[in-house]
């Protein structure tokens, strides 16, 4: 069996390859395909709410498998690191695939791409959380939420070298493809469907208590995935448009293209300050200062579009990214252990939708504002104040559900299923 390490390693590595790679390496490679126009922004817009439409999708279907499993009549059992291997073969082949000149299968790729990211961030937070519960260390899965800024970090420098060398996107897109392949066989023996079973029957005093009911935290599992959807819309405009706006904003700096690695390196340093935080404490009162910090964020450009206020910008809206979803799915784990998973599907599903959201509504707002510098700056002001809602949301749903045990960790329960 593995090591809490090699699992927490393995978890990050995972996370990389999906989001930092197959979803994210679609921001800093943007610039380079629209100055060699092989996208405009409305194009661009596409591709990426057909990369979050597959995410949204791929999150629902997880969410609702054991569902589908009962209708048809079949007793079937996810193997969790079986889907994650499957994930990450299709997201080295999908990130090659927009090396390719094919226009017209650019949504196809890129919505399929986001489909192979909610299953590999689903069913890798599920797996790894659980494994890393039973061997008594909940709070390094923390870790593993290093891995989106990891790989953020990786395609943004790698990315700025392929501008200064003038190279094609596509050189940039078949880069990305070669080191997610390289990550992915680096994990493989790791992630291995043999240690699909829990390791041992809980024996810590706390987990012995009976779990709640199936319909327990059925209202409170509603706002709380209300809540994260809002992080969705949140952040996704910054996210996916910031090389673009800070070009707008910025003309003549050499720094543009740092931007975006910056972002990554706040989302590394946020996961592993949250990984050593002293157990105990409401996470929702954590996430709220999560968003808190991504709404100041997401404002710092607006209020100072100068090299500093990109700077902080980025810092800001990195260091609660992977943070806020630690905390939630290990909420979610705390309201629902026995479906765990599944919940994890909804929240990600409704994260999802607010991604869908995001890049249309910056585009309507760039066509009809009296620049498209007005027009983004309207939609991240939307965007912050968005996130302040959340915010506030996660502290009324703390005054409103206070939790009765506030232990370091959730209970450990039986490997999920969903």
């Amino acid at each position: 069996m593995p090591r809490p390490l090699a699992i927490a390693l393995a978890g990050l590595v995972s996370l990389a390859v999906a989001m930092g790679i197959g979803r994210f390496a679609f921001t800093p490679l943007l610039p380079m395909m629209l100055a060699e126009r092989s996208v405009d922004l409305p194009g661009a817009s596409l591709l990426a709410s057909a990369n979050y439409l597959g995410y949204l999708l791929g999150a629902l279907a997880c969410t609702f498998q054991p569902w589908i499993w009962r209708r048809i009549g079949w007793a079937a059992s996810v193997n969790g690191p079986r889907l994650v291997r499957g994930g990450l073969v299709a997201t080295v082949l999908l990130t090659l695939g927009m090396a390719l000149h094919l226009p017209f299968a650019w949504v196809l790729l890129r919505f399929a791409a986001g489909v192979a990211s909610a299953v590999v961030f689903l069913y890798t937070s599920g797996w790894c959380l659980e494994q890393l519960a039973r061997r008594g260390v909940p709070a390094m899965g923390a870790l593993i939420y290093v891995g989106p800024g990891a790989g953020i970090v990786a395609s943004g420098l790698a990315a700025s070298g392929l501008v200064a060398i003038e190279a094609p996107a596509a050189v940039g897109w078949a880069t990305f493809g070669i080191l997610a392949a390289l990550l992915t066989a680096a994990v493989w023996r790791v992630i291995d469907t043999r240690h699909n079973a829990p390791i041992a029957p809980p024996t810590a005093a706390g987990d012995t208590a009976p779990a709640p009911p199936a319909h327990a935290g059925s209202a409170e599992m509603g706002w709380l995935a209300l809540a994260y959807g809002l992080a969705g819309i949140g952040y996704i405009i910054t996210a996916t448009f910031l090389p673009v706006i800070a070009r707008q904003a910025l003309p003549n700096s050499h720094w543009l293209d740092l931007f975006w690695p910056l972002f990554g390196v706040g989302v590394m340093l946020g996961a592993i300050v949250a990984s050593r935080l002293r157990p105990g404490g409401d996470l929702r009162l954590r996430l709220a200062g999560c968003y808190a910090i991504q709404a100041v964020g997401v404002a710092a450009s607006l209020v100072s579009p100068t090299l500093a206020g990109f700077a902080i910008g980025s810092l800001l809206l990195g260091l609660p990214f992977t943070a806020i979803t630690f905390f939630a799915m290990q909420e979610v784990r705390r309201v629902r252990p026995l479906q765990a998973t599944s919940f994890m599907g909804l929240l990600t599903a409704m994260y999802g939708l607010g991604q869908i959201v995001g890049p249309p509504l910056a585009a309507w707002r760039v066509a009809h504002g009296a620049t498209p510098a007005a027009g983004f700056s309207a939609s991240l002001w939307i965007a912050s104040a968005l996130l302040a809602f959340g915010a506030l949301l996660y502290v009324l749903l703390a005054r409103r559900y206070p939790a009765a045990h506030l232990t370091g960790s959730p209970p450990a329960t039986p490997a999920p299923r969903g």
